[in-house]
């Protein structure tokens, strides 16, 4: 079985108890079962030799106690091993007939030559792999005591070679039950530790796809904010300017040509903004200088041009910070743009506090009402943003406070404020 299937591979069964496939390898059962062929080999063999070669009983005993242990040879091969080497335990009737069959050809080998016993060390194993923890144990006591009993009824030896031969019984049983038993239970404990590692694995396998998906979700995102706040703010600036021109062409030409100025410089912004955002740069306003410099360049660009103000020591900061407050800028006064009303202004400050900065956003035009629920996608990324630096976000609206270009010395109408914590 390869690594990658362990996981989908059913259970299967050993010794009694079910068996899974190990997380990462196979386990040793599951590899080839040579090793149990040369060890059942090797072990028939010196029986065999030991057999013939006992001083007693006479040969003519010990030939057909030798012909008895080659008939095992074909039966496990034809039988015994194909149950071995498949599911053994999920086939009781076949093991029982199996065991039966091997017991029928050993018992009498045993009664007849004393040495036959040896064989015991090659049988334990297959009363173990065949049959559940305790029918193996009683077939044990039925391969290692019943030999004896049988051996000393047929030749009446001496009673302390009996006592001898029943010790070292009993000590084969007792020794091949308790390591017979042992061992099913480290399998099973090792099965158990298998199906931990399985179900760990099966979970890390989740937790990598959950977590490739929230990656991905998290990147369309950022690019969704990206797009947003950079190249649909700078196509409605356009759409706006090209509004404006059209008006403009017959009554006021040179007004018409600052404008169009303006739409070639919003178009190369884009441009520039769009290359910055494959490349996974910064925003091109901030490669070319300091954060109050590039909401300057951002305020310069709105028409009438916002105002710019920054208090407070200017220093550099960290990069994300300073794009999350480029972007609250561009954010807010793209809405201003679109929603405040004709003749609105605009003005921005910067506040480099001792462990904060400060982004405000006042415009003059018609307001909102902030409690009713936001239809589009601007406040929203506004708010992430500042989230994901560890901000806040706050918008203060009243509808109908600002009347345009003559109420700029009125109530402001919408005011913006991002904080952001300077580390």
């Amino acid at each position: 079985m390869s690594a990658d299937l362990q996981v989908e591979e059913p259970p299967r069964r050993l010794n009694g108890f079910t068996r899974t496939a190990g997380a990462r390898e196979t386990h040793v059962w599951d590899r080839a079962f040579g090793p149990w062929d040369l060890y059942f080999g090797v072990v028939w063999t010196a029986t065999v030799a030991f057999v013939l070669g006992a001083d007693f009983p006479p040969l003519s005993y010990r030939l057909p106690a030798a012909a008895l242990l080659t008939l095992l040879i074909p039966w496990y091969v034809w039988a015994g091993r194909p149950l071995l080497v498949k599911d053994p335990g999920s086939e009781p009737a076949l093991s029982l007939r199996y065991l039966g069959v091997l017991l029928a050809l050993f018992l009498p080998a045993a009664f007849l030559v004393g040495e036959t016993r040896l064989i015991t060390f090659a049988l334990a194993p297959h009363c173990f792999m065949l049959l559940p923890l305790r029918r193996a144990v009683g077939a044990m006591a039925v391969v290692s005591l019943l030999p004896v009993a049988g051996w000393a009824l047929l030749w009446r030896p001496e009673g302390h070679v009996v006592f001898v031969n029943a010790v070292g019984s009993f000590v084969t049983f007792a020794f091949s039950s308790f390591f017979g038993a042992w061992i099913i239970r480290i399998i099973e404990q090792s099965q158990e530790r298998a199906s931990l590692i399985a179900e760990l694995d099966a979970s890390r396998e989740e937790v990598a796809r959950l977590s490739a998906a929230q990656g991905a979700h998290a990147e369309r995102e950022r690019m969704s904010r990206e797009i947003h706040d950079t190249l649909a703010q700078g196509f409605t600036s356009l759409l706006m300017l090209v509004q404006a021109v059209q008006s403009e062409l017959d009554t006021d030409p040179a007004q018409a040509h600052r404008h169009l100025e303006l739409m070639a410089a919003t178009a190369r912004q884009n441009l520039a903004e769009a290359r910055a955002l494959v490349a996974g740069g910064a925003p091109a306003d901030l490669d070319a200088g300091s954060l109050p410099d590039a909401v300057r360049r951002l305020a310069a660009r709105r028409h009438p041009p916002a105002a710019v103000s920054v208090s407070g020591e200017v220093r550099p900061l960290a990069a994300a910070l300073e794009v999350v407050a480029l972007r609250s800028c561009q954010e807010a006064l793209s809405n201003a743009a679109k929603h405040a009303g004709p003749g609105a202004r605009c003005a921005v400050s910067l506040a480099y506090g001792g462990g904060e900065l400060t982004v405000t956003v006042r415009d003059t035009g018609r307001g909102f009402d902030p409690s009713a629920p936001a239809s589009g996608y601007g406040l929203r990324g506004l708010r992430a943003r500042a989230a994901e630096v560890g901000g806040t976000a706050a918008v203060d609206s009243t509808a109908g406070a600002g009347n345009g270009a003559a109420g700029a010395g009125a109530a402001t109408g919408t005011t913006v404020t991002v904080t952001l914590p300077i580390r």
